[in-house]
């Protein structure tokens, strides 16, 4: 099992392929697969154009690659010598939830303490958009969970 490969796999799973822009659950602009911004930092708009399914491929690298699994690195060293289903669940949560979030959260805590135990737990507890539920969400807290 190859981490990016893994990680590429819930996010498609979970944020689906638009092609054109849309307000995300939370009320972000987004296109492609979650995407916020584009590699030069623009935000996505809503007035963007549609984009190609190989370039949303393109930009899902890239946010992966070059965003999110150094966020991971940065925040959580030690998890570059855990399993690849670990260092997934970690990339695409970040992905979905930010690494601001990441940086301040009692997961980064239980990681960086290698408490795997409590880790899916703390996964779960990020389940909201908007101050909702969202059952989305809770799938896909429970895919990473699984992982773990």
């Amino acid at each position: 099992m190859d981490a990016l490969a893994v990680t590429l796999e819930l996010i498609r799973r979970f944020e689906g392929l638009y092609a054109s822009p849309y307000l995300c659950p939370a009320g972000v602009p987004t296109i492609g697969y979650g995407a916020t911004y584009y590699e030069d930092g623009t935000r996505v708009a809503l007035t963007d154009s549609p984009i190609t399914r190989e370039r949303a491929e393109a930009l899902l690298l890239w946010h992966v690659k070059s965003v999110y699994f150094p966020a991971v690195l940065r925040w959580c060293p030690a998890v570059i010598h855990e399993t690849p289903g670990r260092i997934a669940a970690l990339i695409d949560w970040t992905f979905n939830l930010g690494s601001g979030n990441l940086r301040a959260s009692t997961l980064r805590k239980k990681v960086n303490l290698a408490d795997w135990g409590s880790v899916p737990a703390e996964l779960l507890k990020w389940n909201k958009a908007g101050g909702r539920v969202l059952r989305g969400l809770t799938a896909r807290r429970s895919a990473e969970a699984s992982l773990i």
